[in-house]
């Protein structure tokens, strides 16, 4: 599979998103643009469509989707190695146009494995082929998939059910965020979700403008990269971009630590400093956890954000810094001082992980050529014969246990799970690894867990279910523990058995 190298611009340049740069899947492969019905455009709304995030014999196609049209509603539909105008058809979906890339071809796989029937809020999926279906881990014959759910054809390929539009609105942007197919932008940004690709859009926009910034998110979800990307793309991205962790801005100095001080002050011998406010004069002042510092303190940067002007310590006259902030926190907006808030006026918001689980296998892609390419044990054990051009060493049940696994704290957690994996493999990450991605319920023995009372699923009522889910707000992992079962698939399937869903109340009887 060869690459083409995109075609240089200037980064000034916005670029339409288009297809320079990715792989090319084929002779056959086929551009669709957004205007592929008659010439026209029709308003793109998400439906459930299947993503590939694992394949044994063509792991390039890791980030495909079938998406199915809208024309294919009611229809029975294929997936396999076959082609055809009833085949769901596998494409990578970009901002403005769609690469269909083939069938299936995969010798394991056949011609029609799955007959696929699109439903408004399921997949009713029989599987016809050789090999086995299974649904989030247990083997059936006829299934209906929801949205979350995982789908093997066993030991050959692994989708999982999103929510994807057919087609993605075009955006023009930057060609530094447009990567080739799977891979990282120029910032380290990964994933070919339609949360991700929107970012980008947001981020690109930021950049566009010349007005400070807060961004927001949970903890580990990219805020930095993010903040250097706005900058790099921006007019001011030819300088450094002075960053400071807001939290250890210390409270009895912290206008000498944003304003400087000048010769000689407070102290005899004391260095002239300009502080962060003027390091970053002609550039971007980000700071990272501004919801951790006092309104008391954030008062002290509302004159600096307004119109830039503020005083060295020991200083009389007003200086003045053309800068740019950039703010991040993992806080509610709502927790900073109203009146920076409000000055804050551009905002980005960044997806975890649980917003964009389809892109959680490029991302680790990503971490362990980061890793590998610094540590040749993590090369040898994460790569086949240590080459960091191949895709990585790990079986289906490894990435499984990725998209199952819960990321309190986003790409950190991710990366602590693969350090673990990695620990604990000898030749690749296999099956043996893939324990350490999903740690077990407790750490005291199978012998313990079988005689604390674990619950059977047939002996649950969706009373019982509904309680769990309830005591736990929600949270899908703390309920299935509760109610003693083996797995988070255990709890999803009853959760379909007995059609709840999570904040939708219960139907009356009658």
């Amino acid at each position: 599979m060869g690459r083409r190298e995109p075609r240089r611009r200037d980064r000034a340049e916005p670029a339409t998103v288009g297809w320079a740069g990715t792989t090319m899947a084929s002779d056959n492969t086929t551009l669709i643009t957004a205007q592929r019905q008659a010439g026209t455009t029709r308003k793109a709304s998400p439906v459930l469509a299947l993503a590939i995030v694992w394949s044994r014999s063509e792991p390039h196609r890791v980030g495909e989707i079938a998406v199915p049209d809208d024309r294919d509603a009611d229809s029975t539909l294929t997936f396999g190695r076959a082609s055809g105008v009833d085949a769901l058809t596998l494409m990578r979906q970009r901002p403005g146009a769609n690469l269909e890339t083939g069938p299936l071809d995969a010798a394991g796989i056949s011609r029609v494995q799955w007959r696929v029937q699109p439903r408004r809020a399921v997949l009713m999926i029989d599987n016809v082929g050789r090999r086995e279906l299974l649904l989030n881990g247990a083997i059936a014959t006829r299934v209906q998939a929801r949205l979350g759910d995982l789908l093997e054809i066993r030991g050959e390929l692994i989708v999982l059910v999103v929510a994807r539009a057919r087609e993605l609105a075009p955006q023009a942007l930057p060609p530094a965020l447009v990567p080739r197919f799977g891979e990282a932008d120029e910032f380290g940004l990964v994933g070919e979700s339609a949360a991700a690709w929107e970012l980008r859009r947001q981020l690109a926009f930021a950049a566009g403008r010349d007005d400070h910034v807060l961004l927001t998110g949970a903890s580990g979800s990219g805020k930095e990269l993010a903040a250097r990307a706005i900058h790099a793309l921006s007019s001011r991205g030819r300088h450094p971009v002075v960053a400071r962790n807001a939290a250890t801005l210390p409270d009895g100095i912290i206008d000498a630590e944003l304003f400087g001080n000048t010769r000689d002050y407070p102290n005899p011998g004391t260095p002239e400093r300009p502080g962060l406010i003027g390091a970053a004069h002609g550039s971007t002042l980000f700071l990272d956890e501004i919801g951790e510092v006092s309104h008391a303190l954030q008062a002290h940067l509302l004159r600096v954000v307004d119109i830039g002007e503020y005083h060295r310590l020991g200083e009389a006259r007003a200086r003045k810094a053309d800068l740019r902030i950039v703010a991040a926190t993992n806080r509610d907006p709502a927790a900073l001082k109203h009146d920076l808030l409000a000055r804050l006026r551009l905002r980005v918001r960044l997806p975890g992980l649980d917003k964009r689980r389809e892109d959680i296998p490029l991302i680790a892609r990503h971490l362990l050529r980061t890793l590998a390419a610094r540590d040749r044990l993590v090369a040898e054990r994460a790569f086949p014969d240590g080459d960091l051009t191949a895709e990585p060493s790990w079986t289906g049940e490894v990435v499984t246990g990725l998209l199952t696994a819960a990321y309190p704290t986003n790409v950190r957690e991710l990366q602590t799970r693969l350090w673990t994996a990695l620990a604990r493999s000898s030749t690749g990450l296999s099956v043996e690894s893939s324990a350490a991605i999903v740690p077990p319920v407790d750490d005291t023995g199978d012998a313990e867990v079988a005689d604390s009372g674990e619950a059977l699923p047939a002996e649950l009522t969706a009373a019982m279910v509904r309680t769990a889910l309830d005591a736990s707000g929600g949270n899908r992992e703390r309920a299935w523990r509760a109610l003693g079962l083996r797995s988070r698939h255990q709890l999803l399937r009853l959760m379909r058995r007995f059609d709840i869903e999570v904040g939708r109340p219960p139907t009356p009887p009658g």
